[in-house]
């Protein structure tokens, strides 16, 4: 492989200066392994000290909002029965005449399962970096934070010739051995007559379906391309009992042509030649994107679904918090 193409599968970084910060940008085709790891290091500014909702029922490190028998004093409240006699406030309990209970926030796990998009439809952008770059840096972020915050994290990375699945584990390890395999799936990535993966996502989708038990939290990172009855029928399986998170990958030519003129396209086999500039052509395009979001959003409109756009053209990612 010669310098160049070196520098090209490696990726690059951009630091971009502002009147308040500094951004180091992830950019380029391709990302590598050592940038997915220095992204541990990545500062979080949002959702600091909040306490997360709690998802679990698996005894771990992490505060929860359920009352009950833990380390860290809650509150205090009326006996009811079928309360702990060793909980009850003596003080409290003499001071009002009435028997009072301290109660505890529990602990609780938070398993992570990523469901990373590397297959060929998503080596496509036109600003910053291509989709399967921006995919492969939100598994990253989501990846460490969750480990930082005490839980296990496994996942599936859906490349263009195998699904690769990995059991959660509460390890810097098992997480760099995630992040190698989205990066060879990332760099595996190149121009190539176009293959349809859609079957490799949704038999990913199964495999993650058998590895989850209850209560996990499912990130699926993907653009999610191809037939959207059947994203709906694997999504809402995955819900029964878990949180799923659907990050939408989507580029600034999804939702729009490029400016007027003539292009020409070309997916490997056939070529085609469009000119951008025609009304009607723009706002059918525009429509049915439009409208491919909204059946997502729409699939997503359940207490234990979510569903975020994130675009390739955006700065910087520092801010969000995925726990």
């Amino acid at each position: 492989m010669s310098k160049a193409a070196q520098r090209q599968s490696l990726g690059s970084t951009r630091t971009t200066a502002s009147t308040s910060k500094v951004v180091d940008v992830v950019q380029g085709a391709y990302i590598s392994l050592p940038q997915l790891l220095a992204l541990r290091h990545k500062s979080v500014r949002a959702n600091q000290g909040r306490v997360a909702k709690v998802m679990g029922s698996q005894s771990g490190i992490k505060l929860s909002k359920i009352k009950g028998r833990g380390i860290d004093f809650a509150e205090v409240r009326a006996y009811q029965p079928g309360d702990d006699i060793r909980a009850i406030d003596w003080r409290v309990t003499a001071r009002k005449n009435k028997p009072h209970t301290k109660l505890f926030s529990e602990e609780r796990e938070r398993p992570a399962l990523l469901f990373v998009d590397q297959s060929q439809h998503m080596f496509f952008g036109s600003k910053q970096r291509l989709k399967s770059v921006a995919a492969a840096e939100l598994a990253g972020r989501i990846a460490w934070q969750t480990l930082a915050a005490g839980d296990r994290v496994g996942g599936i990375v859906i490349g263009n010739q195998e699904q690769t699945l990995y059991r959660p584990f509460r390890t810097s390890r098992a997480i760099g051995r995630l992040l190698n395999q989205v990066a060879t799936a990332n760099q595996a990535l190149k121009r190539a007559p176009f293959t349809d993966t859609q079957t490799s996502k949704f038999v990913g989708l199964e495999q993650l379906r058998r590895l989850t038990q209850s209560n996990y939290r499912i990130f699926i990172i993907s653009d999610f391309s191809g037939d959207l009855t059947q994203w709906s029928e694997q999504i809402k399986q995955l819900a029964r009992g878990n949180q799923v998170i659907a990050l939408h990958i989507q580029d600034p030519l999804d939702r729009e042509l490029p400016p007027a003129d003539h292009y020409v396209i070309t997916d490997g086999n056939q070529r085609l030649q469009f000119y951008s500039g025609k009304e009607n052509l723009r706002a059918e395009y525009a429509a049915e994107f439009a409208a491919r979001c909204q059946t997502l959003k729409d699939l997503c409109r359940h207490e234990s679904m979510t569903y975020m756009a994130l675009s390739t053209e955006d700065p910087n990612w520092d801010h969000l918090s995925w726990v």
